[in-house]
């Protein structure tokens, strides 16, 4: 369908509608978030590196005290599927919400940004992007070990265990991975 010849967008994608004549202005903000919902991939193109950090520090936390994603939205008097956008990064959480996220996973805020310096994602950029090795020291644990959940449920049972079995747990872990 073609377009009026006075078509000129500015700061905006226009879309005309033939049937009712009408030239329709969307900010290019909210459109790029409705064409990566389209495409799936709304994260990649709208979310910022920061709350990507965040939403990925509160799912772990949630997940290593074993709460779903209702019993925490209980517990801050929210919906579940706000969680879910939290976790994922496509939508920002305010400083009051995360102050009461934080109270419900009895954590102090700057959990929350832990790591942010050495994942890279402080100025925007991916790690190895801003000059910053991205390299680990020998024997250290991936950067989202916290991601997979066998290594939740292995700390959330390691910590159910009493002192003695406990440490002999991670003798065995230490003999079996070569570390001393």
């Amino acid at each position: 369908v073609p377009f009026p010849a006075a078509f000129r967008p500015i700061g905006g994608v226009y879309a005309w509608n033939s049937r009712s004549g009408m030239t329709l202005a969307y900010q290019l903000p909210a459109f790029e978030g409705a064409l990566a919902r389209l495409v799936g991939n709304r994260e990649a193109i709208m979310a910022h590196p920061i709350d990507l950090h965040v939403g990925k520090r509160l799912r772990q936390r949630r997940r290593l005290l074993g709460l779903t994603q209702q019993k925490l939205a209980e517990a801050v008097d929210i919906r579940f599927q706000q969680i879910q956008k939290y976790e994922s990064g496509a939508n920002r959480i305010s400083a009051s919400r995360l102050w009461s996220l934080a109270q419900a996973l009895d954590i102090p805020v700057s959990f929350f940004f832990e790591g942010v310096e050495t994942t890279g994602v402080h100025d925007g950029h991916a790690p190895g992007m801003n000059g910053h090795s991205t390299a680990k020291a020998p024997g250290a644990a991936p950067a989202d070990a916290f991601q997979n959940k066998d290594t939740i449920d292995l700390v959330r049972a390691f910590y159910n265990l009493n002192d003695e079995p406990r440490r002999r747990l991670l003798d065995l872990a230490k003999a079996m991975s070569g570390e001393v």
